[in-house]
């Protein structure tokens, strides 16, 4: 059965966001990653990038698919997750810890007011 922390908020696209004053930590889900199965490459941008709410900033390759990473807020990155570009397989085994994606400065507080809790977020997944 796969989880969802309920300290973390998520997004239709399977992201999840984790925040801390105006911090997030941004990853990708246990489902999304179920999903894809084998990941062997994860694309991020640099540190200083601007990110747009809804925009694609990134990729990840599993061996059946190549997905797009939707920013789930605005925000200019601070801090790329240097070990998952080396091992990118890390998402498979904790999406919620080491493996984070990014991390941003929010810019826009009210980006939050279309994330999911994560009942509203199991509810989608499995329903």
């Amino acid at each position: 059965m796969l989880h969802y922390p309920a300290h973390l908020r998520y997004t239709d696209s399977h992201e999840y966001i984790a925040l801390a004053d105006d911090l997030v930590t941004i990853g990708i889900t246990a489902f999304a990653v179920d999903q894809l199965g084998d990941i062997v490459f994860v694309d991020l941008p640099q540190v200083g990038a601007v990110l747009q709410k809804g925009q694609p900033f990134g990729t990840v390759e599993s061996v059946k698919a190549v997905e797009d990473l939707y920013a789930p807020v605005s925000g200019v990155v601070t801090a790329v997750n240097q070990a998952l570009l080396d091992h990118p397989e890390n998402l498979m085994t904790d999406p919620y810890g080491s493996a984070w994606l990014v991390q941003m400065q929010l810019h826009e507080p009210e980006d939050l007011a279309d994330t999911m809790s994560s009942d509203e977020y199991a509810s989608k997944v499995v329903g």
